[in-house]
């Protein structure tokens, strides 16, 4: 029998999704929304991560403190999902303080409460929060799939070389079109 399948959607906020080409945006908008459609239209859990931190950044990573970046700050704009998304209140948002997902978020528990076995990943940044929740899902005996149009970043080459260490190894990476269409096949 094929694991339980759950779509977690990481950090496609304004403040990052603002700084990209209008044309990538919405390619990356427009393919994550045909995922949660399809999820959806299975009843397959669909989970959004986003991350915020206080305007003070007493919450926030080293290096944002350090060097006082303030990004995605609570009650902002830039902290919001992308409006083109379509995020609906029923689905479940997970706020995280830090790269991965899983860090101190609560969503070890609603995975186990959900008996999720298989995350499919979509959002940004590649190098940084998708592989770090890809890396943080499979040390958990998930297994993990990146939709391959629904994940990018403002460093390419990070990017590059973070999707060429984890295909294969941590996570299988596939198209949009080849999810939803084993998604209809096993469920």
């Amino acid at each position: 029998m094929m694991a339980k399948r759950c779509l977690m959607i990481i950090d496609p906020l304004n403040e990052y999704l603002d700084l990209w080409e209008a044309d990538k945006a919405d390619r990356l908008i427009q393919n994550t929304n045909r995922l949660v459609g399809a999820f959806r239209s299975l009843q397959l859990p669909v989970i959004w991560v986003r991350q915020e931190f206080r305007s003070d950044l007493s919450d926030a990573f080293l290096e944002m403190r350090d060097k006082r970046i303030a990004v995605t700050i609570q009650g902002t704009r830039g902290a919001q999902l992308h409006a083109g998304l379509d995020w609906q209140p029923s689905d479940a948002t997970i706020i995280k303080k830090r790269y991965s997902a899983f860090f101190k978020t609560g969503l070890d528990e609603l995975l186990a409460e959900l008996g999720i076995g298989e995350l499919v990943l979509c959002g940004v940044n590649t190098h940084a929060c998708i592989r770090m929740a890809a890396v943080d899902a499979y040390q958990r005996d998930f297994r993990v799939v990146l939709a391959e149009e629904c994940v990018g970043s403002y460093d390419a080459e990070h990017a590059r070389v973070s999707l060429d260490y984890m295909n294969g190894k941590i996570v299988r990476i596939a198209t949009v079109s080849k999810i939803v269409e084993t998604l209809s096949v096993t469920t």
